[in-house]
C-alpha cells in the first residue's frame, strides 16, 4: 500500500482528501503544514505528497524546495486556490511535479496521483522483479533461489530504492535523507554498513550487484535484462 502524505491546514479539506485517497486503496497520512510534514517524513516512508500552498509555519513552496534541496525525488502534487500563471510557475520552479487549482474534482485527484506514481516508476503492485529475484515492498521480503527472505526495514528500503532505478547513482547523503530521514542523527557510515550487509546477504545472487561509485555513492546494476 502506498503512503500518501496530505499536507493541508484546512481540516475539512484534509479529511476529504484523506478519505478519498483511503477509499482508493492508499494509506493517507494527514499533516497540518510543512513543518508537520517534515516531522512525519522523519518517521514514515512516504511515496507521494499532496500539498496545499498557503499554510502557516511552512508553506507548500518552502516545503517543496526543502525536500528537493535534500534530494528527495518523490512525486509532489500541489493543490491550491492560487490560480494565476505566476503562482503555477512558482510551484513548478520550486520542484512540484503537478498542480491542481481548487475547487477540484476528487476523482481527478486520484487519477493524477496514479499517474504520478506511474511516472515515478513505482510498480502498482509494489514489486520489483530482477531475473528470478522478487522484492515485495509490503512484506519486506526478497525471494531468490526459491527462498523467501524477510529483511530488516532499512535494508529492504535501501535495496528497493536502488533497484527501482538501476544504474542510477545515489549519493550516501541522498540515501540517508530518504531512508533514514532528513533530521536523523546517524551519519553516512550507516549507509555503508547497510550496503555491506546487503552484499553479504546476496553474495550468491546472480541477478544484480550493488556497485560502489568512488567518491559519489552507490548504484544497483542488473546482471540480467
Amino acid at each position: 500500500m502506498f503512503n500518501i502524505l496530505v499536507v493541508e491546514d484546512n481540516a475539512d479539506m484534509r479529511e476529504l482528501f484523506c478519505t478519498v485517497l483511503s477509499d482508493s486503496g492508499y494509506h493517507a497520512i494527514p499533516a497540518l503544514d510543512g513543518m508537520d510534514a517534515l516531522d512525519i517524513m522523519d518517521k514514515e516512508y512516504i511515496d507521494l505528497i499532496v500539498a496545499d500552498i498557503m499554510m502557516p509555519n511552512m508553506d507548500g513552496y518552502e516545503l517543496t524546495r526543502s525536500l528537493r534541496a535534500a534530494n528527495y525525488d518523490l512525486p509532489i502534487l500541489m493543490v491550491t486556490a492560487k490560480d494565476q500563471f505566476e503562482d503555477i510557475q512558482r510551484g513548478f520552479r520550486s520542484g512540484t511535479d503537478d498542480y491542481m487549482v481548487k475547487p477540484i474534482n476528487v476523482k481527478e485527484l486520484v487519477l493524477r496521483v496514479e499517474a504520478l506514481l506511474r511516472r515515478a516508476k513505482i510498480s502498482s503492485e509494489k514489486k520489483i522483479v530482477v531475473g528470478s529475484t522478487v522484492l515485495n515492498y509490503d512484506a519486506l521480503t526478497v525471494t531468490f533461489h526459491g527462498q523467501e527472505n524477510t529483511l530488516p526495514q532499512k535494508e529492504f528500503y535501501l535495496l528497493y530504492k536502488l533497484l527501482s532505478y538501476p544504474n542510477k547513482i545515489f549519493t550516501r547523503q541522498q540515501l540517508m535523507d530518504e531512508i533514514w530521514g532528513m533530521f536523523s542523527e546517524t551519519d553516512e557510515r550507516t549507509v555503508n554498513t547497510h550496503i555491506n550487509r546487503l552484499r553479504e546477504r546476496f553474495r550468491d545472487c546472480e541477478d544484480f550487484q550493488i556497485v560502489t561509485v568512488r567518491e559519489l555513492g552507490y548504484k544497483a546494476v542488473k546482471n540480467i535484462e
